[in-house]
């Protein structure tokens, strides 16, 4: 017999009154009788004595169904109404919808003002009406509540699963019940629980729309999305923003037609450029001392630049159209980086009909101020005229959102030459699936109403507000050991910025968190400021996302040179993994952590003691056996008798010596010259004319297949590309990887399109 796994809901109600703790006052007597009522009622009674608790409660619990709020004529002194109309205000700065009622009485009358009235919903007459009716008036408002907290397919996805039908379609498991037939199918049943398999269901139930079609719930859920993101039209995608990509590149670029592409793309661009027969004409990023990609020069988007990228072309020949169809920029940049997409658009818009904004890393910019005009959906979509270019933005709900893993959305605003729905959808289609999960779509919903109204600003308020304090602890640390004359890391941000009281400079420790917070200005990178390192940048073309911290790592001097010493950041990597702390990405000399919804004070605070932990082990040459034993388990012989300074030490000398960042760089900053489309390199390949080759016979070939060095996972060499020279910058990088590899076992760089065969690295490159 199965055991009820599906787990029902339980209504809550939060009261706020401080005669609680007085039962036996004629007030307390009532709430009381009232909460007891409430809880004969299966609804759960969460009791607060003060606003102050009150507040804690509502903050950190977001299933409160209803709230109750003493305002009572011992309410009625000046300071006990201020405290009451400010804890309404942060009800509703969180939640529009959550019914409050004020537990009144006659003589509270005078301190209900328009605003106190708008706020709340309905009005509580202890003394009034019978306890049983109150508790229905609020059974009733937490049911109307609940008809309205879900979105559409959500709700519909629930009710469906409330059905309880039998089922003769797919999915074969049936609701979860064959999983139950064998041991280990059981466990993975009482794991993941009866609601997730009852929710999978074949796409026979009409009641939930189709995804295909884009009608039914899963149809409002996407016209849901839209009006919450601010696009003329949104397409719910299951493939991540990999398939969102390609999507949108397949349906924009036509076979020969020009594509303007940020070399910083992620790989799903190259995909969907082999899809569509594109030519890829390139829009070069800057880059900086660290190795981080930086933002593309506004002068890379200047029409007259654009014409003689594309004049130039080595595979103009196979154009059939002298002009770009298409532009592609990465928005945010894996570290953080956003530039004034408004002034992008404008540019872009000289050359290009149809602008995508690859925004898998920043879904949640439109819903914070400290972001205006840094994303591509901005202000109302009523405002994008017929004349303005078509806007695609694709977003990851799932990185720094809340929703489940290969969650996304493309957001579409027509505007010229745009791609009409059933078009578009034919391409959507192409990278969709017949038989999706449910569940999916429902958390890409749920991950857009966690967004709408006042609760995406408080939500995003608060994430922004944790990296700022976060950072600040990190510099304060910084400066203290700088002051003894001692190392330790440092935040990746503007070590001092303008006070807008003082009117002057402050160190970032000393600087006010609420400015820092709320003004854009303190994050945007100035032109000649070395901290970030990138030369040519006018003022406010590029800002740094305050949520993604990097964090520093001692050994690289501002004037571009490696210093006597230093800690490369792969080993304080591998020292967090130790702890449970997993960063986001680790280039040579910064480690990258996301600040996201899911963040909390204690996880930041245990990263900054791990990193205090990391200077003590440092300091004292703690050995590898001890501090990092994992390490030592892969590589015994390599790492016998070594501490984690002499290990920090030989890193860094073989980084130094074999000019690490410089090949990085030249790598990165050259581009390798295309010798055949992307599509056809691919075709090859698939059709096996390519052979798989050492490094050492890749000279002057044709690549079947990108590389893609991890970090900073940005290609440096593309299908179709030439390998260039033995001593040419790509080969070098990549011998320089290898060799990495080998010296530091453990430590070895990932390099996608690379076969690894005995510690060598192999690529496919067209056959001669």
């Amino acid at each position: 017999m199965l055991e009820r796994t599906i787990k029902l809901q339980k209504h809550e109600v939060l009261i706020i009154d401080e005669e609680l703790a007085l039962p036996k006052s004629l007030g307390g007597r009532a709430v009381r009788a009232l909460a007891q009522e409430l809880t004969s009622r299966d609804i759960e009674v969460i009791e607060a004595v003060s606003f102050a608790d009150g507040r804690s409660v509502i903050i950190s619990d977001a299933s409160i169904d209803a709230i109750l709020i003493d305002w009572t004529r011992e309410r009625k002194d000046a300071r006990s109404r201020a405290e009451a109309l400010d804890l309404l205000r942060t009800i509703r700065s969180r939640n529009a919808i959550v019914p409050i009622m004020l537990m009144a009485d006659q003589a509270s009358r005078e301190g209900l003002t328009v605003e106190v009235m708008q706020l709340s919903d309905e009005y509580v007459w202890l003394h009034a009406d019978t306890i049983p009716f109150i508790a229905s008036r609020i059974m009733a408002a937490i049911q109307r509540y609940q008809r309205n907290i879900l979105p559409p397919f959500t709700n519909a996805l629930l009710n469906h699963v409330n059905q309880a039908e039998y089922s003769w379609a797919a999915p074969g498991h049936q609701g979860g019940v064959a999983f139950t037939k064998t041991p280990a199918g059981r466990v993975f049943f009482e794991f993941f629980g009866e609601n997730l398999f009852r929710a999978d269901t074949g796409i026979e139930r009409d009641g939930l729309g189709s995804l295909l079609e884009h009608s039914g719930p899963i149809g409002e859920a996407e016209a849901y999305a839209a009006r919450v993101f601010g696009a003329h039209r949104s397409y719910s995608g299951l493939t991540g923003t990999s398939g969102s990509n390609r999507a949108v590149i397949a349906a924009a670029v036509g076979d020969g037609q020009f594509a303007l592409c940020d070399r910083n793309c992620h790989k799903s661009i190259e995909q969907g450029l082999i899809q569509s027969g594109g030519i890829p004409a390139f829009l070069v990023p800057t880059r900086n001392r660290y190795g981080i990609i930086g933002p593309i020069l506004p002068e890379e988007f200047d029409p007259k630049a654009i014409r003689r990228k594309l004049d130039t072309h080595p595979l103009k020949q196979h154009a059939v159209k002298k002009d770009a169809v298409y532009a592609v920029v990465t928005n945010s940049t894996y570290d953080g980086l956003c530039y004034d997409s408004e002034q992008v658009e404008n540019l872009l818009g000289k050359s290009v009909d149809r602008i995508h904004l690859d925004e898998a890393w920043y879904g949640y910019a439109r819903f914070n101020p400290i972001y205006a005009k840094r994303f591509a959906m901005r202000g109302d979509p009523k405002s994008h005229k017929a004349s303005d270019p078509t806007v695609f933005s694709t977003q990851s709900t799932h990185k720094l959102l809340a929703a489940l893993s290969q969650s996304s959305y493309i957001h579409v605003r027509d505007g010229r030459n745009a791609i009409e729905h059933s078009r578009f959808n034919e391409s959507y289609m192409a990278q969709a699936t017949t038989s999706p999960l449910y569940s999916l779509i429902a958390s890409n919903e749920i991950g857009a109403s966690m967004m709408d109204g006042p609760s995406g600003k408080a939500l995003t308020d608060e994430v922004i507000e944790e990296a700022i304090t976060f950072r600040q602890t990190l510099a304060r640390a910084q400066r203290e050991f700088a002051n003894k004359k001692d190392w330790f890391f440092s935040p990746w941000n503007a070590p001092k910025v303008k006070d807008r009281k003082a009117a002057k400079k402050v160190d970032f420790a000393d600087a006010d968190p609420r400015q820092l917070a709320t003004d854009p200005d303190c994050w945007v990178l100035h032109p000649g400021e070395t901290w970030h390192g990138f030369d040519g940048l006018p003022d406010g073309w590029c800002m740094l996302d305050p949520i993604k911290v990097g964090i520093v790592c001692p050994g690289m001097g501002d004037d571009g040179e490696m210093q006597g010493k230093g800690i490369p950041a792969p080993i304080l990597s591998d020292y967090l993994h130790h702890f449970g702390i997993i960063p986001s990405r680790t280039t040579d000399f910064m480690v990258l952590c996301l600040f996201s919804i899911g963040i909390t004070k204690g996880k930041w605070g245990t990263l900054m003691s791990v990193l205090l932990d990391f200077k003590d082990d440092y300091d004292a040459n703690r050995p590898l056996a001890q501090c990092l034993p994992d390490l030592m388990a892969t590589a015994p012989q390599t790492y016998a008798g070594m501490g984690l300074r002499d290990l920090a030490d030989k890193m860094f000398m073989h980084m130094k010596a074999n000019r690490m960042g410089h090949l990085q760089a030249q790598a990165f900053c050259n581009l390798p010259k295309p010798v055949m489309l992307p599509r056809r390199a691919n075709g090859m390949l698939m059709a096996g004319e390519a052979e798989l080759l050492p490094v050492g016979k890749l000279a002057n070939r044709v690549a079947g297949v990108g590389i893609i060095p991890y970090p900073p996972g940005i290609p440096i060499v593309l299908p179709g590309e030439s390998f260039g020279p033995s001593d040419g910058p790509w080969l070098s990088y990549i011998r320089a990887l290898q060799d990495w590899g080998k010296e530091f076992p453990g430590f070895e760089k990932e390099v996608e399109g690379t076969v690894v065969v005995e510690g060598e690295y192999q690529a496919w490159a067209i056959k001669e």
